[in-house]
């Protein structure tokens, strides 16, 4: 569990701005009891985390709860529209959850806010811009 410490830090570090949590709902095959721990801890630790669930598009936008997360069985996700709600919302930080096999525009090399991809899985893949966290 090096990793729930690592995210109690980081969430602690990170009181005074405007965060947000994003989850990749593409899949049903997610470790949903995973993810629904991980929006336990932002949840209670900073409950004005704004929690983004999106696929291909983003399906809603609400205040951070844990029981409200809903997945499909499409296995389709891109990350672009939730990154660039990110930016228009001048979000600080923003944590997302997946497991980096969805799509990225090409246009967007970077962003200008601090971004962790939260990977649920055995494997860290790489990914283009920002920091991955292996949360298995």
């Amino acid at each position: 569990m090096k990793w729930h410490k690592t995210m109690l830090s980081m969430i602690q570090q990170r009181q005074d701005k405007k965060i947000a949590l994003a989850v990749d709902t593409s899949t049903n095959e997610a470790p949903s009891l995973l993810i629904n721990n991980i929006v336990k801890l932002f949840e209670q630790l900073k409950p004005d985390t704004i929690l983004v669930q999106a696929d291909f598009k983003i399906r809603s936008i609400s205040p951070v709860k844990s029981d409200t997360i809903k997945y499909y069985t499409h296995g389709k996700s891109s990350y672009t529209l939730v990154l660039e709600w990110a930016k228009e919302e001048n979000i600080d930080t923003l944590f997302y959850i997946t497991d980096v096999t969805g799509f990225f525009s090409e246009e967007m090399e970077q962003v200008d806010f601090e971004l962790f991809w939260l990977v649920p899985g055995a494997i860290l893949p790489r990914v283009p811009f920002g920091k991955a966290i292996k949360v298995a």
